[in-house]
């Protein structure tokens, strides 16, 4: 925590200026809620695309873009092993595209793909969603079936029983990680899913409201992206003060020159 704040007093003023902004905005959420422009605070921003890198940086293991509409933000869950064949590139999965060609890369194919305009992107190491997870006293998830999975060569002890229950650290990082249950990219979309919910519904919180400078700092340390502190702290505002509708996008598999794909149905 000393840490945190220490970053914070280290920032240009107009940045600590923001963050203070965002905290008035997001902790009015709770009666902001009721009035019939909650989440007004995000929409001028345009859909958001979100890339999670995995531990070594090398692919994007999460991929979604999220939008805050009148009374709901739209998440779009893109399966990591999606077929592209974007121009300059060539055919390849759709994780590897971050790293040949930068985030504004993966803008310009999703928007040519999803058929609207991507504007920005929020690059985000995977170690965030477990430290946020920490800073507000963990995110409730119900376990489907015992998780049991050990890997010493990446540190990696999964051992979970099933259940509704309060995750967070290791245990929250197991739950997002685990993929040995026949579903591959599917049934780890289902569990960020239903991470994303849970701690959506923690930052809805009094109690965590009041940590949002915090939270905040935390984010920026962790994040690279083209959205200013207003801007991030309007679009986590209006995240908080709408109904979350979340969707994964339709896909089977298939290979190509002995690589395995998705072949995802992109909206019309």
């Amino acid at each position: 925590m000393v840490s945190l704040l220490t970053n914070l007093r280290q920032r240009p003023l107009w940045q600590v200026c923001g963050l203070g902004l965002a905290a008035g905005l997001v902790i009015s959420v709770p009666l902001a809620r009721r009035h019939p422009l909650a989440g007004w605070w995000g929409l001028g921003i345009g859909e958001v695309v979100v890339l999670g890198q995995d531990a070594g940086g090398s692919n994007t293991d999460t991929i979604f873009t999220l939008r805050v509409q009148p009374g709901s933000t739209r998440i779009t869950q893109i399966p990591r092993d999606s077929y592209i064949n974007p121009d300059g590139f060539g055919a390849m999965k759709i994780n590897g595209l971050l790293r040949r060609g930068g985030p504004e890369a993966v803008e310009r194919e999703l928007t040519r793909l999803m058929n609207r305009p991507v504007r920005h992107h929020v690059v985000v190491s995977l170690q965030t969603l477990p430290l946020l997870a920490n800073l507000v006293g963990g995110i409730e998830v119900d376990v489907p079936k015992r998780l049991y999975y050990v890997d010493r060569t990446q540190d990696l002890v999964i051992d979970l029983q099933p259940g509704r229950q309060v995750l967070s650290g290791k245990a929250l990082e197991g739950f997002l990680r685990w993929r040995n249950d026949g579903r591959g990219d599917f049934g780890r979309l289902e569990r960020q899913q239903m991470a994303l919910k849970g701690l959506v519904n923690r930052l809805r919180q009094p109690q965590n409201l009041l940590k949002l400078p915090v939270l905040l700092g935390v984010v920026r340390s962790q994040v690279k992206t083209d959205l200013n502190p207003i801007q991030m702290a309007g679009l986590a505002a209006g995240v908080i003060s709408t109904d979350l509708d979340t969707k994964r996008l339709k896909a089977v598999p298939f290979s190509s020159g002995g690589i395995s794909y998705l072949e995802t149905e992109w909206p019309n």
